[in-house]
């Protein structure tokens, strides 16, 4: 059965437009709260990033929720993996945060975790989508769902945090450069490295509602770049706005993606005899990253691109590590979902024990050149099915002649579609993916 609401990664979209909407998010709410009372007794946390709009629909969830009948934990802003964290400890049937990850203010979305912190079961998800096109009802007053506030949510998440590194760690004479993108960490993140002993300075920790990812966080790195080399800092972490990925920069500037943070993680773990089986990435993970891990003995396996599909992949294997590029790592061994912090700490331990600084962990993973070229496009047919695409797919990858990959994919989130070429030659690669976005956009006309 198709969804009509849900994508990927939950309900996302622009404020005020559906079903970005009060009105939808009411009935979302009680449509949630009918579906997890069928399970039994019903208790849902409600956390949210720092975007204006949360407070909002936090309302309009918390009495649809209360509407039927299930009773309401708030967090606050709360990191995303926060919320999934909270949901197991508390015994709640589920979890729901309110945020567009790294998407500006003027878009939202909401997730769900369910009681094991994990996506929701397909099934439940259905039921929610059943459930929203029928009639809103009210259960009897006696049974409405009562709404607290979990004050110390944000102690009992940096404990969390600090109880994945051994109690022994101490960061003392590290100096890092934390950019919290303005959003969800803004708080706890700091306070996690500074009480694991490491100098911190802090950068995009003042959210107003409409500033959170604006030109800061991990996807607009040049601030945090700037200021690890001004105050000769050990490395710079970009947090995006609910946290849930996390990009480094060396001592010098450089930034470091996803595909790095993975390989030091993975390193240090087969090291020290930890790491369950091997690490799964995505069809956009960088080639360099495979040949890397192949160089250590390690399997790797590509998902299709989004955490639900890494972590589909890890629990199908009974692995423990994947990620993106993009800075979504799962770390099974700590938490069920991808978290930055815990996946930054990770690093911050690898380095420790190596030794080294950022800049020379990086060193035995050789990138090959990606170029990634995005298309928009009206909506209708699907480009990438076009046979014109694919005729000019198959003729570029016979040319790179098993040296690169050539991948085109929609966008789930925007009317984009990706163009993405990885091969030996910059120039080339350069050269391959213009050609193939040309032929995507002349399609689209």
């Amino acid at each position: 059965m198709s969804r009509k609401y849900f994508g990927t990664d939950g309900i996302r979209g622009r404020v005020g437009e559906f079903p970005i909407t009060p009105e939808f998010m009411l009935k979302l709410g009680w449509a949630a709260g009918m579906a997890f009372r069928r399970q039994g007794a019903c208790r849902v946390l409600i956390g949210k990033d720092t975007r204006i709009s949360g407070y909002m629909f936090e309302s309009a969830l918390e009495a649809g929720l209360s509407a039927a009948g299930a009773d309401v934990l708030l967090l606050g802003p709360m990191p995303t993996p926060a919320i999934a964290y909270l949901t197991r400890t508390f015994h709640a049937e589920a979890g729901i945060v309110i945020s567009a990850s790294h998407n500006p203010h003027h878009d939202n979305g909401i997730k769900f975790f369910s009681g094991q912190g994990t996506k929701l079961p397909d099934e439940v998800e259905l039921m929610i989508e059943e459930l929203l096109d029928t009639p809103m009802s009210v259960v009897e007053s006696a049974q409405l769902g009562k709404v607290s506030r979990i004050n110390d949510a944000a102690g009992r998440y940096i404990e969390f945090c600090k109880s994945s590194v051994p109690s022994s760690t101490d960061f003392a004479g590290l100096k890092l450069v934390v950019d919290c993108a303005h959003g969800a960490a803004y708080k706890v993140a700091p306070s996690v490295f500074r009480e694991l002993g490491a100098e911190v300075s802090v950068l995009s920790a003042q959210p107003n509602g409409l500033n959170i990812n604006d030109e800061c966080g991990s996807t607009h790195v040049s601030a945090l770049q700037a200021a690890v080399v001004a105050q000769q800092a050990d490395l710079g972490i970009a947090f995006d706005g609910d946290a849930d990925r996390v990009l480094m920069v060396d001592h010098t500037g450089a930034v470091v993606d996803g595909d790095e943070l993975l390989f030091i993680i993975a390193r240090d773990l087969q090291e020290r005899g930890k790491l369950q089986g091997g690490v799964v990435g995505t069809l956009m993970s960088n080639l360099g990253l495979e040949l890397a891990l192949a160089d250590l003995g390690i399997p790797f396996v590509r998902a299709k691109v989004g955490d639900r599909y890494v972590i589909s992949e890890l629990l199908e294997r009974n692995w423990q590590l994947g990620g993106e590029n993009s800075g979504h790592i799962v770390c099974f061994q700590h938490t069920t979902t991808g978290d930055a912090i815990i996946a930054a700490l990770q690093v911050l331990l690898a380095l420790k024990r190596r030794e080294q600084s950022l800049a020379e962990a990086r060193q035995s993973l050789r990138k090959c050149p990606q170029v990634l070229v995005n298309v928009r496009f009206a909506g209708g047919q699907n480009p990438v099915e076009h046979a014109a695409v694919q005729e000019a797919c198959a003729r570029v990858t016979e040319l790179m002649g098993g040296r690169g990959r050539v991948l085109l994919r929609k966008s789930g989130t925007e009317p984009l579609v990706r163009v993405m070429v990885e091969g030996d030659d910059e120039a080339l690669v350069r050269s391959y993916a213009d050609e193939l976005a040309k032929v995507v956009t002349e399609v689209c006309a």
